[in-house]
């Protein structure tokens, strides 16, 4: 390998190109295994820099091109590795020993390791890489785990104007994509552990501020020495979900980091587990005077792996612990006031945006003195704003408010409660939107009379599209509202505040409502082909209309097939269409979905954000968004299908246990049924086979297995067409093997799963 690929895109659809050709060519084997990413580390590069970084996984070894997001970043390969595995330690370690034995019958009384080695066709690479397993083997930090011993280095050069934070990082083989990584562009000098470093620290920290990079093996503690000056504000955050956010086979399903310093004797001075109730531990320390101190990292179990990495941030830097408001108006400007540490420029303004952008969340990057930079998300929504305004801490200082509306505020100081009178009669949701955004407030809410009488209460409500909230403290409740209205108490459940304990009480009616997830977040597909992707559904207040799934101002060629998602149904799966030519560049598209309530005049329209699928220690399954949904176009076209479908296909009939026909026209009039073989990818219970029908056509025919499916199942059939050619016999090949070319996936053809029909 060893070779630079610069991550422009002129590279990466050459790269791409070459992978689907291959997919296009392959013959009719089982597919190779695709790569599989576990970590990176250092999972991280300051800009400006270049750094060796170790991917570990999985069906690492075929991997050729490396496909980092954004611009400023380039790769470069530099080798593969991977450890004996023990079926392969024992295959060399009995050929060792019976040629041993062999050699001692002929009569060599101690013949060297050397000697034996070399009789038995054994070469010194083997034999370091048998000592290397011993090695690992007797380590007990060490435990085997295929799915993490592979490794490819790779050499990643970071321009000095890249923007800083998160990237996406893939691997490529001729055939096969792997699933995304997550690495971070940083602003400050990097380093990484040194080992052993569990007792004597490890002294590498010269400088501040500097980001530390190691990983954390079974009952593992780094530990680290610096030096500090009196006064100095030190910022330290450990970054570990932030780095890896789920683990697919650990139990609880992520690094749960652990940081204490301590002064030169040895005594605590600083300690943090999370930051409220942020996973990852942040701590701030004014320092006393100046001197040695150290620092420590380790997992709150003492587990560990290679796949625990970590990246610690140290220094004077800015860090926002909070913000208030939380959040703003779509289509209005608000200023923004920040919280937190070392920072110089505490507030900025949100922007008035249009539709085609919009995001529940928006991320704002906020500059500080030095250069630096802090970003944070406002969330953003449609309903009028407010604050709440003190003093409204009993019913007799009641804040007066109105439905379909949002206040934010603070529960300040402790044991602060704030109450709110609600005017009107009807149904009513209530919503507090605060940990799920980072405040520490355990909000409860209480809804009272007039009279004082208790009328609804809600402590905690589990909010299923929040993919990284672990602990969901936010109440939610509906309850009808008097017709002299009702007193909305909120507080904090264990009597604790501060100026940190923000929230966003949201007002509003019932009304059924829907959010939409879109997997997979990146696409990569040959020109004029169609791509199965999914749309995850989170229905609210009793939401079961069907949705229509539209693109927003698609470029020319893409277009979506089976873009309805059923009613009831909480996800589907449609096909991407995409043009007959390679792009240019990545392709940005946008989603939405529409759906017309009962009574409602407008109908209601909410994006579908992208998202990666990611499993929790191996069972949950999290749905964590990411910013766009990217589109690579690129390698030749695929094959055209030999037959024609028709355009825009009602919903199929499909009969219980029974046939169905769809008429398709051949395009030439040598097509027979058996140039194209199908595959029925989606639903499991129906099959499907290219047929001959009276006068020369052809059609497909579906057959739906009996006691498979319900009478009344909708949803889309996925296709996948392919031909089997064989070569005529020769004599070097008497019995060639058929080649097989891949047309992919037809366009998602709706259906219904109905009664089959009686004979009379």
């Amino acid at each position: 390998m060893n070779r630079e690929i610069a991550l422009t895109w002129q590279t990466w659809s050459a790269a791409v190109a070459g992978v689907l050709l291959g997919v296009a060519s392959a013959a009719a084997q089982p597919a190779p295994r695709d790569p599989h990413l576990a970590y990176a580390f250092p999972a991280g590069c300051q800009q400006g820099t270049a750094c060796q970084m170790v991917l570990g996984g999985q069906y690492l070894k075929d991997v050729s091109e490396v496909f980092v997001s954004g611009a400023g970043v380039k790769a470069e390969i530099v080798r593969w590795y991977r450890p004996l595995t023990r079926g392969e330690f024992n295959q060399l370690r009995m050929r060792l020993d019976e040629m041993r034995m062999k050699l001692i019958a002929q009569g060599h009384r101690d013949p060297s390791e050397e000697e034996v080695a070399a009789a038995a066709n054994i070469s010194e690479q083997e034999l370091k890489e048998m000592d290397i397993y011993r090695r690992r083997d007797r380590d007990p930090k060490r435990q085997p785990n295929e799915q993490l011993a592979e490794e490819l280095t790779i050499l990643l050069t970071v321009a000095q104007d890249a923007q800083p934070g998160k990237r996406e990082l893939r691997l490529l083989t001729e055939t096969a994509l792997s699933n995304p990584l997550w690495i971070h562009v940083g602003q400050w000098p990097e380093v990484r552990e040194q080992e052993p470093n569990d007792r004597l620290p490890d002294r590498g920290i010269d400088r501040l501020p500097i980001v530390v990079n190691g990983q954390i093996l079974p009952g593992d503690c780094d530990t680290f020495a610096f030096t500090a000056q009196k006064g100095m504000r030190l910022v330290i955050v450990a970054a570990a979900r932030d780095v890896i956010p789920y683990l697919a086979d650990a139990v609880p399903g992520w690094f749960q980091a652990v940081v204490q310093l301590t002064d030169a004797a040895g005594n605590e001075v600083a300690y943090a587990d999370s930051f409220q109730y942020r996973q990852d531990p942040a701590l701030y320390f004014e320092v006393p005077k100046d001197g040695e101190y150290r620092l420590q990292i380790r997992d709150a179990l003492y587990r560990g792996r290679e796949d625990f990495v970590y990246r610690i941030t140290l220094g004077e830097i800015p860090f926002v612990t909070g913000i208030f408001p939380l959040g703003a108006r779509w289509d209005e400007k608000t200023t923004i006031r920040l919280e937190g540490w070392n920072l110089s420029q505490t507030t900025f303004e949100t922007k008035a945006l249009g539709f085609r952008q919009f995001r529940p969340v928006r991320w704002y990057s906020v500059p500080q003195e030095n250069g630096q930079t802090v970003r944070v998300p406002v969330q953003m929504d449609m309903l009028r704003e407010d604050l709440d305004h003190e003093p409204n801490n009993d019913i007799a200082s009641a804040q007066p408010v109105s439905p379909r509306k949002i206040i934010n505020g603070r529960i300040d100081p402790p044991g602060d409660e704030d109450v709110f009178f609600i005017s009107g009669a009807g149904r009513l949701a209530i919503d507090v939107q605060a940990r799920r955004h980072g405040s520490p407030l355990d909000a409860m809410l209480t809804l009272v009379d007039a009279k004082g009488r208790e009328l609804a209460y809600n402590d905690d409500f589990e909010d299923k599209t929040q993919a990284l909230l672990t602990h969901h403290a936010d109440p939610q409740l509906v309850a009808t509202i008097p017709a002299a209205g009702a007193y909305l108490r909120l507080s904090d459940a264990q009597g604790n505040g501060g100026s940190s304990f923000v929230y966003r009480l949201v007002l509003r009616p019932p009304e059924p409502d829907f959010e939409l997830r879109l997997t997979p977040a990146t696409i990569v597909t040959r020109p004029g082909s169609s791509k199965p992707i999914t749309v995850h559904v989170q229905r609210h207040d009793r939401f079961a209309d069907e949705i229509e799934l539209a693109l927003v101002d698609p470029p020319p060629g893409y277009a979506l097939s089976g873009a309805v998602v059923p009613g009831n149904a909480d996800r589907v799966t449609l096909t991407l269409s995409v043009p007959p030519t390679p792009t240019e560049q990545p392709v940005v598209l946008e989603m939405v979905g529409r759906a017309q309530r009962k009574g409602g005049r407008q109908p209601l329209v909410r994006p579908a954000i992208p998202a990666e699928d990611m499993m929790q220690a191996f069972i949950w399954h999290h749905l964590v968004p990411v910013e766009d949904w990217s589109v690579i176009v690129s390698g030749r076209p695929v094959p055209a299908l030999p037959v024609e479908l028709l355009q825009n296909l009602p919903s199929l009939p499909l009969p219980l246990g029974g046939d169905f026909l769809l008429p398709v026209r051949p395009k030439a009039r040598s097509i027979a049924a058996d140039d194209v073989h199908l595959e029925v990818k989606e639903p499991a219970g129906v099959s499907a086979e290219m047929v001959a029908v009276p006068m020369g056509g052809l059609a497909i025919k579906f057959h739906v297995a009996a006691d498979t499916l319900k009478v009344g199942t909708r949803g889309n059939l996925l296709l996948h067409a392919h031909r089997l050619t064989t070569p005529a016999p020769s004599a070097e090949n008497p019995k060639p093997k058929p080649w097989r070319a891949d047309y992919g996936y037809l366009p998602a053809i709706p259906f219904e799963i109905v009664k089959p029909k009686t004979s009379r």
